[in-house]
């Protein structure tokens, strides 16, 4: 058997082993209740201040990573220079919102341009705490 087919069937294991298709079967079943647009609908008040903030302009910005320098060096950088940042390669990105951090994602390319693919999300709570 080929080395990948071995991995593909560790990870088959592994995914079965996480799904709990190997211990006997003893889960239930959860009874959720149905989501539906009646319980969450806005007022008309509500919908006002809503629109009021939904065109006010951001800026999202993308940080590859920091470094600090002193200025002899800042004016010693011509073409060419590399300068070296406080992160690995391969380390997601930071995804900024007028300088605050809301998420981290990965570089992609889509129609010869770059984007960003969102891999993790900063809940609310967590923004609010770094507002502190």
């Amino acid at each position: 058997m080929s080395d990948d087919q071995d991995t593909m069937d560790e990870w088959a294991a592994a995914l079965a082993e996480a799904e709990g298709t190997d211990d006997g079967g003893d889960a239930q079943v959860a009874e959720l209740d149905e989501l539906s647009d009646a319980k969450h609908e806005m007022s008309t008040e509500e919908k006002r201040k809503l629109d009021t903030i939904l065109d006010i302009p951001v800026t999202i910005s993308m940080e590859v990573g920091r470094s600090k320098i002193n200025i002899r060096n800042l004016l010693q950088l011509n073409q060419g220079s590399v300068v070296e940042l406080d992160r690995v390669a391969g380390e997601p990105l930071d995804v900024l919102v007028n300088g605050t951090l809301i998420a981290h994602g990965e570089v992609v390319v889509v129609n010869d341009k770059f984007g960003i693919r969102l891999t993790d999300v900063i809940s609310q709570v967590e923004r609010i705490k770094k507002l502190r």
